[in-house]
């Protein structure tokens, strides 16, 4: 079993508790692609949803430790608008569903 991360706990008390499952013995090596996160953000900006994709690109920005403090404020807000419910978490590949 994994380590359970209470993100809830890094932005402030919600309704429901949010948890992130990292699971240290299959650690895939991930690398982010250049402009990601502003694509993610345009992404989201338009659709409001979090896909699938889009998740991954942010847990691969998590590993990230040279994201520049632009990138890494994005990843924040993203993850705040989904603890406050503006932004709604999909579990399909592509918002156009």
């Amino acid at each position: 079993m994994g380590n359970l991360i209470n993100i809830t706990d890094l932005f402030g008390k919600t309704r429901n508790n949010l948890y992130i499952e990292l699971n240290s013995t299959a650690m895939i090596p991930l690398q982010l692609l250049p402009g990601a996160i502003s694509e993610i953000l345009a992404s989201v900006t338009d659709t409001g949803v979090l896909t699938l994709a889009d998740r991954y690109g942010l847990m691969a920005a998590t590993f990230d430790d040279s994201l520049n403090d632009e990138d890494r404020g994005c990843v924040n807000r993203l993850l705040r608008a989904v603890l406050r419910g503006r932004v709604k978490m999909v579990n399909e590949l592509s918002a156009a569903f």
